[in-house]
Formats: C-alpha cells, sequence, structure tokens
C-alpha cells in the first residue's frame, strides 16, 4: 500500500529531526520527553469551539484522577464520550488531545472526558485500565454534576487509548456497569503478541515500528500478562455484551490489522462492528489534521458516529 502524499510529507520532516529511538530510552529520557512535548506533537491544528472547558479531578484507586470536561452546549442532561490520550502507555496528558476532544464534543454533541490516567513504567499494569475504568464509573454515579445522561455513555482512544476504551467496556461488562452503549478503538494497540502482516510489511518508515511497540509493552506490562484481556483485548475468549464498536484504522500502520481482526471477531460474536481505514495514512494521524487532511476527517466521522449512536441507537 502506497503512502499518502501528506503522511510522506510528515515521515520526511520526521526523517529530517530524528530522535532517539523509543526502545532505547531511559526512565530519564522518558521524563525529558515529557517535559519537552507538553503539547505532543502540535500538529492537530486550530481547535474548535465549545461552550465550557474545566478541570476536574475524581476519586481514583491510586489517588485522584484528573479529567478534563468539554461541554459542546449549555445544554443539560447531554450523551457522555470519554476519551483516553494515546502515548504507548508512557507519554501523553490531555493537553496532547485538547483539539481533538474539542472536535469530537463538537461534532457528537456529548461532554467529553479525557483522562489524565497514571502512566508507565511509573505505573504498571494494571493502573491506567484501572484508573479509566474509576472515571467513567464516577460520571456515570454522578451524572448530575456534569449535566449528563448516565443512560447515553461511549469510550474512545487512540493507540494505547484504544486499548483503555476496549478494555474499559470489558471491565464495565463484567463489572455489572456503567452501562457503555459505543466504543471507538482508534488504530488501537490490543494485542501484546501481534505477529499479523502489517507488522512486518510496515516494519520500518512509517513512524511506529513493531521494535518500538514492543518496548511500549514493556513498559506498562511483563508478557506473562499478555493474554489476559485486561491487557490484550484481543485475546477475550467471551465478547457477548460489548457495546457496539467503530474501528479506525491508518492503512500504513503496523497496529493495522489487529484492529480490524478484533473488529471481525466482534462481530462473529453478533456485536455490530464496523471498520473505518483511512488509505495511505500512518499511524497518529487522527492528531495531524494541520498537515494530514485525513486526521480531521476521522475526527468528524467518529463525531458524527457518536451522535447517531448515541441518539438513536444505531450507527446506520
Amino acid at each position: 500500500m502506497s503512502l499518502h502524499p501528506q503522511s510522506k510529507a510528515v515521515l520526511d520532516m520526521m526523517a529530517a529531526n530524528p530522535g532517539k529511538p523509543f526502545e532505547e530510552m531511559t526512565l530519564d529520557d522518558i521524563r525529558a520527553m515529557r517535559s519537552a512535548m507538553p503539547n505532543g506533537f502540535a500538529l492537530a491544528g486550530l481547535a474548535e469551539q465549545v461552550a465550557r472547558v474545566e478541570n476536574r479531578t475524581i476519586p481514583g484507586p491510586g489517588g485522584p484522577v484528573p479529567i478534563r470536561v468539554y461541554w459542546p452546549t449549555a445544554q443539560e442532561n447531554l450523551a457522555i464520550l470519554f476519551y483516553f490520550h494515546g502515548g504507548g502507555f508512557v507519554f501523553g496528558t490531555p493537553d496532547w488531545v485538547d483539539e481533538p476532544c474539542r472536535t469530537l464534543a463538537k461534532h457528537s454533541g456529548a461532554i467529553v472526558i479525557s483522562v489524565d490516567y497514571r502512566l508507565a513504567p511509573e505505573h504498571r499494569y494494571p493502573a491506567a485500565a484501572e484508573d479509566c475504568f474509576a472515571a467513567v464509573s464516577y460520571v456515570a454515579g454522578h451524572a448530575e454534576e456534569f449535566g449528563a445522561d448516565a443512560g447515553r455513555i461511549a469510550v474512545s482512544g487512540d493507540s494505547a487509548g484504544g486499548n483503555l476504551a476496549a478494555v474499559v467496556s470489558l471491565m464495565a461488562r463484567d463489572r455489572k456497569g456503567p452501562a457503555i452503549s459505543f466504543q471507538i478503538l482508534i488504530y488501537p494497540c490490543i494485542d501484546y503478541l501481534d505477529q499479523s502482516p502489517s507488522m512486518k510489511e510496515f516494519e520500518e518508515g512509517y513512524f511506529l515500528t513493531p521494535s518500538a511497540m514492543h518496548w511500549f509493552w514493556k513498559q506498562y506490562a511483563d508478557q506473562e500478562h499478555a493474554q489476559e484481556p485486561y491487557l490484550s483485548p484481543q485475546y477475550g475468549v467471551d465478547l457477548d455484551g460489548l457495546p457496539q464498536t467503530l474501528v479506525i484504522t491508518a492503512g500504513c500502520d503496523p497496529l493495522r490489522d489487529q484492529g480490524e481482526i478484533y473488529a471481525e471477531k466482534l462481530r462473529a460474536a453478533g456485536i455490530v462492528s464496523w471498520v473505518k481505514r483511512y488509505d495511505g495514512q500512518i499511524h497518529g494521524f487522527l492528531h495531524m489534521g494541520a498537515v494530514i487532511d485525513a486526521g480531521r476527517e476521522a475526527l468528524h466521522y467518529a463525531g458524527q458516529a457518536t451522535a447517531r449512536v448515541l441518539r438513536t441507537g444505531s450507527a446506520s
């Protein structure tokens, strides 16, 4: 599959300014990169205007969990869309995904809640997942504090955040709530042991590499946990009772196949699930809307799909 010219331009820019490979980073390097990139790659483009944005904290299993709340309008009883940022479980904050969350709020009409979960390697599996589940549980139980409708909840995330969205859906089912109606998994990493064809096809030169992905996994969890569904949802034997699912993939991404395989497994289990692949795009394109048009298009598509599902119960 050939690269889209806009994605190739981004890769050329990165190649001209190479950094230290992820798999060679020490904890000091990780912390330095976090400090040097408070807003991520800053390629998302202009931020959409929403009615209100507020930083709060909610109780969590390891202490207070910061969240950022986006209200698209001043109306009450709005649906809720949680967003879990990517960054390989190691990097990322709500600042990294501020523009995408604003766009999702505007196009879904839902209150978007971005969760600042604990990061690895300081906090290992399942800390991130438990923080995200705690946030969903708290907001669902205190919906009136947010002007929200606890009966209309969706979860979403990109890359490691896509993993966390899938895991939260599993946890909510297994723990008897909260009820989640829809999940959006954006180029998710959901298979620690993935050996699918896309991992070979896009092994080098497409931003994310399989070796870097393996390094990210190791920061979060030991391989002995690799087939636990709360780490690798791909290994969930029982997929009954999960919500409708949209999987967004990038055509030139080593993670492409694992996301699409998961969507097919959900369909086989009777779950309404579909894939929206953006051919020629690279991992992370959703947050590069200033330079990759498909990034904005994918956000609009995800927001509109959320609006349909949470309003009518169906994406069609």
